[in-house]
C-alpha cells in the first residue's frame, strides 16, 4: 500500500470516465487513476453526474419518500430468504429485523404500470424508475470499463456476462434498482435498532459487480483498507452518488478488486425526518446462466491463485452464503493495491505475475471435467433453446425429480418436452446430476460428444504423475 494516498474518497466526473475511441485522454487516465486509488483505499468512490442527471436522481428520492410515507405501518410482504430467487425480486417487500423497506424495479419482470389494477394512490410505485435504471446502468458499465482499463484488460471484457442492451423479447434483467427506506418511524420494524448501534458482525457485502447508491441522508459506512469504518456519503453534493465493488467483481478479477463491506446507520435519519433514510441502489449483476471466470485476468498477465482457477456458474455463486470472515481474511491484501511514483503523484496497480518456476498445472479429475463440460453445454445449448422459446429454467430438486422423469403429468414435464431434455435424466441443474446422468445430458445436447474418450483422456493424463501434464485452465 502506498504511503502517499488519497486523504478522502476520490471524486470523479462520470463524463470523464466514459471511454472514447483512440488514444486515452489525460482526463480519462487521471479519472481512472483517481477511481482506482479510491477503490483500493476506501473500497468506494464518489461519482459526479451532470446537473440534469442529478435532478433526476433527486426527484427519484422525493418520490421514494412519498411512496414509503403512504405505506401501512405493518409490512404486507416479508423479504424471502430463498437464495434461488436472487434474480426474481420485484415490487415491495420488507425486512422488519433490519427496519428496512424496499421496492425493487427489475425490467422484464416489474410491470410498467403496477398500480393500474388498483384505484388507491398508496399503491403507486416510486416515479421515474425506468429512467433512473437506465442512467445508473450506463454509469455502472462505464465504471466497470474504467476498472478494466486500469487492470490492463481488453475493452468490455465483461460484456458476455452482462444483460443485453436493450433487453431482448421476454428477457428479464439480472440487474436491479432498489428503492430503499431505513427506519421509517411509522413502520413497525425492529425498534431495538433505533439507536443505530452496531454489533461486531453487523455488516454486509453485495454480490454485484458494481453498486451505485444515492441517498438523501448520510449513514452509509464502508470499511477501508486499514479496517476503519468510514462514512462515505457524509458530504455528498446534489449531483453525486457512491460507487463500490461487489463480490462478483472480486471473483471475476481473481481477487484483485476487493468487495466493499458496508453497513447503514439509521439513527440520524430517525431523529430528523418523518420518512427515515431513503436511497436509490443500482446493482449491476451478471446473468444467471453465465460463468465468473479469471480468463481475462490471465490473458492480461495477472497471476491467478488456485481458488480462482476454475470458472463458477453465476447462479451457483449467488446462492452460496459467504461468511464475512472469508472476506475479512482476504480484504486489503489482494493485488488491486497501489504503488506511488517517485513524486507520489501517479499511482499504478501492483500486479501479480505468474510464477515462472511452477508453470505446470495438474489435470482436473474426470468428475470435475465432466461437471465443467455439463455447465458449458447448459450455457451454450440449453439456455439458448430456452431463451428462444421464452422459457425460464427453474430446476427441480434431485430427490423429488427422480419420480418426475417417468410421470407425464409431473410439474416439469412440459418444460422437459419443450427443450428436449433427455428421457430418464432428472430435470435438475447439471452440476447436481450423477456422472452417468451428466453423460446422458451431454450426449443429448451435443451430438458427437464422446464421454468415454473424454474420460479416458483425463484418466490417462492423471496417471502420468509427474512426467508430462497438459495445461488445463
Amino acid at each position: 500500500m502506498a504511503v502517499n494516498g488519497l486523504l478522502t474518497l476520490g471524486r470523479v466526473k462520470l463524463s470523464d470516465l466514459i471511454a472514447t475511441d483512440g488514444v486515452p485522454s489525460d482526463s480519462y487516465k487521471l479519472s481512472v487513476s483517481t477511481l482506482s486509488q479510491s477503490l483500493a483505499q476506501y473500497s468506494a468512490a464518489i461519482i459526479q453526474f451532470s446537473s440534469s442527471d442529478g435532478a433526476l436522481l433527486r426527484s427519484g428520492l422525493d418520490s421514494a419518500r412519498l411512496y414509503f410515507h403512504q405505506r401501512p405501518s405493518f409490512p404486507d410482504a416479508i423479504q424471502s430468504d430463498d437464495a434461488r430467487e436472487w434474480c426474481r425480486t420485484s415490487g415491495y417487500y420488507a425486512d422488519p429485523q433490519l427496519w428496512q423497506e424496499t421496492y425493487d424495479y427489475r425490467p422484464g419482470l416489474t410491470p410498467p404500470d403496477e398500480h393500474s389494477s388498483s384505484n388507491s394512490v398508496e399503491f403507486l410505485p416510486p416515479g421515474a424508475l425506468p429512467d433512473i435504471f437506465a442512467l445508473l446502468g450506463r454509469a455502472a458499465r462505464g465504471i466497470l470499463d474504467a476498472i478494466s482499463f486500469y487492470l490492463n484488460l481488453r475493452s468490455s471484457p465483461f460484456a458476455e456476462i452482462l444483460d443485453n442492451v436493450p433487453l431482448r423479447d421476454r428477457e428479464i434483467s439480472s440487474s436491479v434498482l432498489s428503492v430503499c427506506c431505513h427506519a421509517r418511524p411509522s413502520f413497525q420494524g425492529a425498534h431495538g435498532q433505533m439507536g443505530g448501534l452496531y454489533e461486531d458482525d453487523d455488516h454486509h457485502v453485495d454480490k454485484s459487480l458494481i453498486s451505485l447508491v444515492k441517498s438523501d441522508k448520510a449513514g452509509l459506512h464502508i470499511r477501508d483498507f486499514n479496517g476503519r469504518w468510514v462514512v462515505v456519503d457524509g458530504d455528498l453534493g446534489p449531483q453525486e452518488a457512491i460507487v463500490f465493488p461487489g463480490l462478483a467483481l472480486y471473483q471475476a478479477t481473481a481477487g484483485y478488486v476487493n468487495p466493499a463491506l458496508h453497513r447503514t446507520d439509521t439513527s440520524s435519519g430517525m431523529q430528523s425526518s418523518m420518512c427515515g433514510r431513503c436511497s436509490l441502489t443500482f446493482k449491476l449483476m451478471p446473468k444467471s446462466m453465465t460463468n465468473l471466470s479469471s480468463t481475462e485476468m490471465r490473458a492480461a498477465g495477472h497471476g491467478v491463485e488456485s481458488q480462482f482457477q476454475l470458472p463458477v456458474l453465476v447462479d451457483d455463486f449467488m446462492q452460496r452464503s459467504y461468511t464475512t470472515d472469508y472476506i475479512l481474511n482476504k480484504h486489503g491484501y489482494q493485488g488491486f493495491g497501489l504503488s506511488s511514483s517517485q513524486d507520489g503523484s501517479v499511482m499504478k496497480p501492483t500486479m501479480k505475475r505468474k510464477k515462472s518456476n511452477n508453470s505446470r498445472c495438474k489435470p482436473l479429475p474426470p468428475s470435475k471435467r465432466l461437471r465443467l463440460e455439463a455447465q458449458r453445454v447448459l450455457k451454450e445449448r440449453v439456455q439458448d433453446i430456452a431463451d428462444k422459446k421464452g422459457i425460464k429454467l427453474k430446476f427441480c430438486n434431485l430427490k423429488e425429480c427422480e419420480s418426475h422423469v417417468h410421470d407425464v403429468d409431473s410439474p416439469c414435464a412440459n418444460i422437459r418436452m419443450e427443450i428436449g431434455w433427455p428421457p430418464g435424466v432428472p430435470f435438475v441443474h447439471p452440476h447436481d446430476l450423477p456422472n452417468k446422468a451428466k453423460m446422458g445430458f451431454l450426449e443429448a445436447y451435443e451430438p458427437g460428444w464422446t464421454a468415454t474418450q473424454d474420460l479416458d483422456m483425463a484418466l490417462t493424463e492423471s496417471g502420468r504423475g509427474g512426467s508430462q501434464h497438459s495445461d488445463i485452465m
